[in-house]
């Protein structure tokens, strides 16, 4: 019976300390993105990327039309041209060919490396107020807003990280990508 009470005793003493534990976790909340829409160095990067882009699509562009004439050059002189020259000259329009079917992957390949590194700043620089607000204020967990189902109004820290970042207003739209 001994054994019983005091077991009893230290199941409660541990029970009590767990819940002692979870009430000192402090939880709150916040959409990176829409912060990050709100900074003002996203919209320099936005216009830095779409002037990217369109070198990128004038880039491919002025290798079709390259390949567009030589095709044009290659049934205008075939006549003329031996059947080394003719071999060689296909072969070479047949490696144009492969490069300009995969265009448009390697843009938007390139395009997606080129926002990365240019959105890494933006990100370090809200991870670090993220961080910084939740030490101030006693969070232990801060969760994206983006992946909870439910979650209560009192713990959204996008206002306290706003803040500390110096920014506020509506979110800008965003840039369609093509």
């Amino acid at each position: 019976m001994k054994k019983l009470v005091t077991l009893g005793l230290f199941a409660i003493c541990i029970f009590g300390s767990a819940s002692t534990i979870q009430a000192q976790n402090k939880i709150g909340y916040v959409s990176a993105d829409e912060i990050i829409s709100l900074m003002p160095e996203a919209a320099r990067i936005d216009s830095q990327l779409n002037l990217y882009q369109q070198a990128l699509y004038q880039a491919a562009n002025d290798k079709k039309a390259a390949f567009d004439e030589a095709v044009a050059k290659f049934y205008k002189d075939s006549a003329t041209m031996s059947s080394a020259v003719k071999e060689v000259t296909r072969t070479g329009l047949q490696k144009q060919v492969q490069e300009l079917s995969g265009a448009e992957q390697t843009i938007q390949q390139q395009f997606e490396q080129e926002r990365q590194k240019q959105a890494l700043p933006l990100q370090r620089k809200l991870q670090q107020a993220i961080q910084d607000v939740a030490k101030e204020n006693g969070y232990t967990y801060i969760f994206p807003k983006e992946s909870l189902l439910v979650m209560p109004p009192g713990e959204d820290i996008g206002s306290l990280v706003k803040r500390k970042l110096g920014i506020g207003g509506a979110a800008r739209p965003a840039v369609p990508k093509k």
